[in-house]
């Protein structure tokens, strides 16, 4: 192994030693939008709806209702610890997750999270390990995602959106349920994250 190694790094150093400069590479991609608010928000719910979400409006104050909606009496639902309180409705309970295991995160019936930046040309969503998102592990392993997105961290090009993440965050992107297909076009849903994901978009 450490002779194989050793080949391929003596090549490579071969391969560099004219120093070779990198291409210029052009940038002629729009790197800002100009389009309105309502018309980022609306183009933002067109992909996901496509992308077989389940997107809803809200405010501070509806959210919470949306939320026991969603889930029912009774759910549990894994939140990370900078969740705002508030968020979550007397009827469901709440587990902040401390490290919790896969095996107890498959248990749960939900996660609920915030979101960093959403991206309304490509319907992706940004996490970013934030607080009141949590680590990667709570947003893919429940078969039940709510993502909260605030309405002010939509932007229309994913430009846009790169330039609002901090470049050594660990970064998870979601653009709709987790899906995949077979060689016969049949499509699969939950084979690499929530088989459900519900964005609520709040105002």
């Amino acid at each position: 192994m450490t002779d194989a190694k050793t080949e391929i790094l003596a090549r490579i150093r071969s391969s560099l030693i004219d120093a070779p400069a990198s291409p210029t590479i052009p940038r002629t991609y729009r790197r800002s939008s100009a389009l309105g608010r309502e018309e980022i928000l609306d183009m933002l719910e067109d992909r996901l709806v496509d992308y077989r979400a389940g997107v809803y409006r809200e405010t501070a104050e509806t959210l919470p209702g949306r939320v026991a909606a969603l889930l029912g009496d009774g759910a549990r639902v894994v939140i990370p610890a900078g969740l705002p309180g508030g968020w979550v409705p007397a009827s469901v309970e709440g587990v902040v997750d401390t490290q919790l295991s896969v095996r107890e995160l498959d248990a749960l019936d939900a996660v609920l999270t915030s979101s960093t930046v959403t991206c309304a040309e490509t319907g992706t969503i940004v996490l970013t390990a934030r607080e009141d998102e949590g680590r990667r592990a709570i947003s893919l392993v429940p078969d039940h995602h709510i993502c909260v997105v605030p309405a002010d961290s939509v932007v229309e090009l994913f430009p846009e959106a790169l330039a609002r993440v901090e470049p050594t965050a660990p970064i998870t992107m979601i653009s709709g349920p987790s899906a995949t297909s077979d060689i016969e076009l049949e499509r699969v849903e939950g084979v690499h994250g929530p088989r459900m994901l519900d964005v609520i978009i709040l105002a």
